[in-house]
């Protein structure tokens, strides 16, 4: 072997060093025995071509994922850290002098009365959501499926409500039940020669409350189950037919457990949308009241930082808001884990 091949094989890339400490010394020898030193040459610098490609395909993912990192980065992460920080302090207007509190604000939340009320709310409030918009949903959305004209149409009437902002979607709904204005109120007092005041009562609002949210998360629920429905394998359903198995029977028995995965995820996400995102209801259909009867968490924390520009125990709230969602979702998936059936 000459000199000037074995420096084309030592001396060259990492191609070929990786070639020789995968083959061994007798590979080697053998491998050029076989197949020369260009062969040899040849084979390591397409390892070289391959392991480039490699790192140019890890460098595109990366580009790509960056602009999103980037924007979680300022938005989300930060945000998040600041709020973690500020929980610690005392402060008396947004941007001023911070005061050091330590666990202050934590014992605040934890020895308030008020407070615990907000969670116990907030608690219930959540529970009432997911429990009705998931019932309505199935039901509604097995209906859907089991239409066999006209699907389109139904499904899109069903929807609709979740395109709408969750502002518009409360001042929709408050004039529906505006005890002045109402046209669903105006109906039910000529019927009846009632006075109704949906808000005089603290349980009546919270009813209200908790039936707007879910009439507008009902269109995202409906979307998901129907295709899930869809998935289902036809045979299934003409074999239960021939069975002579009810309708609801079937619901029950056949489609639930076929498509618990996406229940799960809908249990989830409806959870996290009665934690956070109900608060425009709140704010525009009764601010919290009557006494305190609608005055979950997420509304407490915004009355505390733009109202009563308490922002340090705004912060501590937000802590605690985001470790019971926390806890929540991760109860769920534990508890669902052996009732969620993926088999195809």
């Amino acid at each position: 072997m000459g000199t000037r091949d074995t420096k084309e094989i030592y001396g060259g890339s990492l191609g070929v060093g990786q070639f020789l400490r995968e083959r061994g010394l007798r590979g080697t020898v053998a491998y050029l025995r076989e197949h020369g030193v260009r062969g040899a040459v040849a084979n390591a610098r397409e390892d070289d071509r391959s392991l480039l490609g490699e790192l140019r395909g890890i460098s595109v993912a990366y580009l790509l994922l960056a602009p999103t990192l980037l924007v979680s980065a300022v938005f989300l992460y930060y945000p998040a850290l600041e709020a973690l920080e500020l929980s610690f302090h005392q402060t008396l207007f947004f941007g001023g002098q911070r005061t050091w509190v330590g666990l202050g604000n934590y014992e605040t939340l934890l020895s308030s009365s008020a407070y615990h009320e907000s969670v116990a709310i907030t608690v219930a409030f959540a529970a009432a959501v997911v429990v009705g918009v998931m019932t309505l949903s199935l039901v509604v959305s097995f209906l859907l499926y089991e239409v066999d004209w006209g699907q389109s149409g139904y499904l899109i009437a069903a929807i609709w409500p979740y395109a709408l902002p969750p502002a518009v979607a409360g001042i929709v709904f408050l004039f529906l039940i505006h005890p002045s204005i109402g046209t669903l109120t105006a109906v039910l007092e000529g019927y009846t020669g009632l006075e109704v005041d949906w808000f005089s009562d603290g349980r009546q609002a919270f009813v209200v409350v908790a039936v707007a949210a879910i009439w507008k998360q009902l269109g995202y629920n409906v979307i998901f189950t129907v295709a899930a429905l869809n998935n289902v394998p036809a045979t299934l359903r003409e074999a239960a037919e021939l069975d002579g198995i009810g309708r609801w029977t079937r619901l029950v028995r056949i489609y639930v457990p076929l498509i618990s995965p996406t229940l799960l995820f809908l249990v989830v996400m409806n959870t996290i949308y009665a934690f956070f995102g109900t608060f425009a209801f709140i704010d525009l259909m009764t601010q919290g009241g009557p006494g305190g009867a609608t005055n979950i968490m997420i509304f407490d924390l915004y009355r505390n930082a733009f109202e009563f520009n308490n922002h340090g125990l705004a912060s501590a709230q937000s802590v605690v808001l985001f470790a019971v969602v926390s806890l929540l979702m991760y109860a769920q998936l534990r508890f669902s884990d052996e009732r969620v059936h993926y088999g195809a």
